[in-house]
């Protein structure tokens, strides 16, 4: 590895500055028509085979599912599509702990959980502990769509998705070789459990409607069916047309019991705070005192406003807006900036 690389990621890792909070703001209102995209690809600490051609891949992938939401977007289409265009790319990207390249719980068996929310009618889709639907979104966006539920789980929500014609697989699809070498080293007592490499996607569109999506395998080494914030609305997904649209990734327990997702929606709405104030909020002075060092939130608002805030090492992400301004980053502090 280079050496310069690795000094670098010392650096940053023992900084004694760890907030970190990123804001592509307006100082007014989108005209009519503008829309702005966020993308994370999950949260925590630099792993130690770190190395500049994983970054780049990183890199590379987040573009990618930002291309297809910044198309989408720009000629139009919704903003609830377009989070699930993205969340779908992502969940087959093998990089990511979503889809393939999901976690194993500790007996070795993929479990995913997925959301999404559109803020135009507060509707909401989840699936939890599912182990045959090769892109969980799918499943969670038909039960907004096709039911009058919100939330199914393990078995039956297998057979809504068999019943909607959605893409079965065998749980082995889900494996990777880093996903195998994870779990034994948690059995080995070598690693602790983790929940890097969450997804997630939000967006404002040209019509001025918020959606969230995200999905995951949950934590590495998971017991007893754990399920955490990702598929419960409000605590890691979230979107109000009215306030912003939210995608949590991190320590799932700590966000469903501080409800994050809806705790910053609460704070724009009720106290009048702007996006900004209400993510640096809920991450720094919420969430850090419960020992939440793990994870962080990607939000868009109703004026266009992108936050991306975490109080780790880590967190992919990327972001557009129709302005042309674009980015992406992975380590704290490295965000590359680009103008189309």
């Amino acid at each position: 590895m280079n050496k310069t690389f690795i000094v670098s990621i010392l650096l940053m890792i023992f900084s004694s500055d760890i907030l970190i909070s990123q804001s592509i703001t307006n100082n007014q209102a989108f005209e009519k028509g503008g829309w702005a995209i966020a993308i994370h690809g999950g949260a925590g600490s630099v792993p130690s085979s770190f190395t500049i051609e994983k970054k780049a891949e990183y890199e590379k992938h987040l573009l990618a599912a930002l291309n297809i939401g910044r198309e989408m977007l720009s000629k139009g289409e919704s903003s609830l599509d377009a989070v699930q265009a993205v969340v779908v790319y992502l969940e087959d990207c093998p990089l990511f702990n979503a889809g393939k390249g999901a976690v194993f719980n500790i007996d070795g068996i993929h479990e995913l959980d997925a959301a999404i929310m559109d803020g135009s009618n507060l509707k909401a889709g989840a699936i939890a502990g599912v182990r045959d639907i090769k892109n969980p979104i799918k499943t969670a966006r038909l039960v907004m769509d096709s039911t009058q539920h919100v939330f199914l789980i393990g078995e039956g929500a297998s057979a809504f998705a068999k019943l909607m014609g959605q893409e079965i697989v065998e749980n082995s699809y889900f494996s990777t070789k880093e996903r195998v070498d994870q779990i034994n080293k948690i059995k080995e007592n070598q690693e602790k459990p983790n929940p890097r490499g969450t997804v997630g996607c939000v967006a404002l569109d040209k019509n001025g409607n918020l959606a969230a999506a995200t999905s995951t395998g949950g934590m590495s080494g998971k017991r007893w069916g754990r399920v955490g914030d990702v598929p419960i609305i409000g605590a890691g997904t979230y979107a109000n047309n009215n306030t912003v649209a939210v995608s949590g990734t991190g320590h799932g327990e700590l966000w469903i019991r501080r409800v994050v997702a809806f705790d910053i929606s609460a704070l724009i709405d009720y106290k009048g705070y702007s996006l900004e104030q209400a993510a640096n909020e809920v991450i720094f002075n919420k969430i850090d005192p419960m020992g939440g060092s793990g994870g962080g939130i990607i939000a868009v608002d109703k004026y266009g406003n992108i936050s991306l805030v975490f109080n780790t090492g880590l967190m992919n992400r990327a972001w557009a807006k129709s302005t042309g301004e674009y980015g992406v980053g992975i380590l704290k502090g490295d965000e590359k900036f680009f103008k189309k």
